[in-house]
Parts: structure tokens; sequence; C-alpha cells
């Protein structure tokens, strides 16, 4: 298995700063937006865009939750593999709400297709965007576009996006990792 970096840890905080200036542009005060990071992996990118809104741009009390997705996925029972569910944590409503679904890499479209349908649960949001570090936009099985993207990646089949975070994995990096 060899693996190529995309995007280094100097690259990556650049493109959290330009993607929370552009949430900036479209939200101002976020006084009617929240941010929801789809477990497990889009919490840390939601959780840094939090950071870098209420630090560096003095963005008074952003929302943010976090939505499991497990158990509204599709191919829930159709692996040998037993799926653990995360836990979600969402303590506002989202009823008329502007909610900005976040999460690391878009893919299929399969993971944002089961956020649509756990976040009703929640109440019936206003407007639904969505914003991914990572775009994958040959790979998509439904049509799902983000509003906001951080880089896009031309993967073929046998190539995996692994994005790896300081506070889970040790070091901020995205590689292509080729799988032989």
């Amino acid at each position: 298995m060899s693996q190529k970096i995309l995007l280094s840890a100097k690259e990556i905080n650049i493109i959290l700063h330009r993607l929370a200036c552009q949430l900036l542009e479209n939200h101002l005060d976020f006084s009617n937006t929240v941010l929801i990071g789809i477990q497990p992996r889009g919490t840390f990118l939601a959780e840094r865009l939090r950071q870098i809104l209420s630090e560096k741009y003095k963005v008074k009390d952003v929302k943010m939750g976090f939505l499991d997705i497990t158990f509204y996925r599709d191919d829930f029972r159709r692996g040998e593999k037993i799926l653990e569910a995360n836990s979600t944590k969402i303590n506002f409503l989202v009823e008329d709400k502007n909610v900005v679904f976040i999460d690391d890499v878009l893919y299929t479209g399969r993971s944002i297709r089961s956020a649509l349908t756990a976040v009703q649960s929640f109440g019936r949001p206003k407007q639904i965007e969505l914003l991914t570090l990572i775009d994958r936009r040959f790979s998509r099985h439904l049509p799902i576009q983000p509003n906001y993207r951080g880089r896009q990646v031309d993967a073929i089949n046998n190539e995996k996006v692994r994005v790896m975070w300081k506070e889970n994995d040790g070091e901020d990096a995205v590689y292509l990792v080729e799988k032989v």
C-alpha cells in the first residue's frame, strides 16, 4: 500500500480559514445557523471551524452538534462487520435553522443522504448546506454536491483518501492511499 500526501498541516490550516471565511460571508452572525459534524470524522473538522470562527473572527455562540448516521445508512445490515454507533450530541432544535453539515470526505454521497434523514428527528431545517474538506467528485452515487469544499480530488476506485487529524491521529494531513 503506497500513499501520497495531498495536503500538509499548513495547507489544511489555510483551507480551514478559507472555509470559515466562506461560512461568515453567507451566515454573518450565526444567530440562525448551526454547524453539525457528521460522526465520526466530520466532528474534528466541525470543532476546528467552530474554534476559528469563535477565536479568530469573534463569532459569538456558534451552535454545534454531532450527528450519528449509523442506523440511517442504506448499507446498515449488508456487511458481516457489526457496526458501532457513535453518539449524537445535538442539544438544540434545528426547526427553521440554517444547518451546515460538516464532513471530512464527500465520496459516494450516501453518508449525506443518511444525515438528511437523521436530522429530521431534531426538527425541520429552513435550509441545509454541506461543507466538506475533500470532495471526491468522480465517485458519487447520488446527486449530492458540497456548498463549501476545501479541495477537489480526482481519485480512482482503488485509491482512498485518508484525512488525519492531530487530535485523533497525531498529525494534520491528507493522504491518497493506493490499495495494491
